[in-house]
């Protein structure tokens, strides 16, 4: 590939590259996800990277803010937005580094793990099922 005119992925790009990952997931586990809002941003804001006690904003790359599936309650008195948010600079930074996935795969690695947070998965039970 001639790289010489090649832009950086826009956050556009990566919208479109994180909708056809979802699209991709098996169709129950879309269903599952119910309304979930799915953003890309440049980075986490500090407000994030501060109360989540993390200096370099490169180190997250993805984030679940919401109510996961299993604290939920008919109950609730209003439910909040679940929302995936997908950070484009640290992705790009990753990928660069690690060269030995595309970027759609990196995309939508982050995607998914971000979605187990919402359905309740600890990092570690993620980490376990993609193990497997």
């Amino acid at each position: 590939m001639d790289w010489t005119a090649a832009a950086a992925p826009s956050l556009d790009d990566f919208a479109a590259v994180a909708e056809a990952a979802f699209r991709a997931l098996p169709e129950a586990f879309r269903r599952m996800t119910g309304q979930v809002v799915f953003r890309v941003e440049d980075f986490a804001d500090e407000d994030v990277l501060e109360e989540m006690g993390i200096e370099d904003p490169f180190e997250l790359t993805g984030l679940y803010q919401g109510v996961d599936l299993t604290r939920r309650s008919l109950f609730d008195p209003a439910p909040e937005i679940s929302i995936v948010l997908l950070y484009r600079r640290p992705i790009l930074d990753e990928w660069a580094e690690r060269g030995d996935v595309t970027l759609g795969e990196l995309i939508g690695h982050v995607l998914a793990h971000e979605i187990g947070h919402h359905f309740g998965l600890s990092d570690e039970a993620i980490e376990a099922i993609e193990a497997d």
